[in-house]
């Protein structure tokens, strides 16, 4: 196997990151989404929000690296992305984001044995309450 499963369980130390007004309105523009939650901090606001809001992907832009988890990044393949929130993201938050691994597998592929590597990020506001998580599976080959 790829990735020693004995990782499973291992979690990254945590990382703050603070969603500011301009990568949230690049990252919506990046994806070609024109919704003025992501852009209108004044239509934000007329709906119920304290700022603009994060499109439902931009967790996709929040690394943390865990050091257990090592592999060659031209030997994979994203399979599987899920998020998963409590509230919205907006801007103004201060997230602590750490990362899990929650399941390391080998399947047998057409071109031999694949390893999946699924990790969990969980992202919580500064008084330890759950925004989001985000599950992702990579396959390593």
């Amino acid at each position: 196997m790829l990735i020693d499963p004995s990782i499973i369980g291992s979690t990254s130390e945590s990382k703050i990151f603070e969603i500011e007004k301009g990568a949230i309105r690049t990252f919506a523009e990046a994806i070609g989404d024109d919704n003025l939650l992501y852009k209108d901090e004044a239509f934000a606001k007329e709906c119920g929000h304290r700022s603009i809001v994060a499109p439902p992907t931009f967790p996709t832009t929040i690394r943390v690296a865990n050091p257990k988890v090592k592999f060659d990044p031209s030997r994979v393949l994203h399979g599987q992305q899920e998020y998963i929130y409590e509230r919205s993201i907006v801007a103004g938050d201060v997230l602590r984001c750490f990362s899990t691994v929650v399941d390391v597998l080998e399947k047998e592929g057409n071109t031999g044995k694949m390893t999946f590597l699924v990790q969990e990020i969980r992202g919580e506001d500064l008084a330890g309450n759950l925004v989001y998580r985000a599950k992702s599976t990579l396959i390593i080959r």
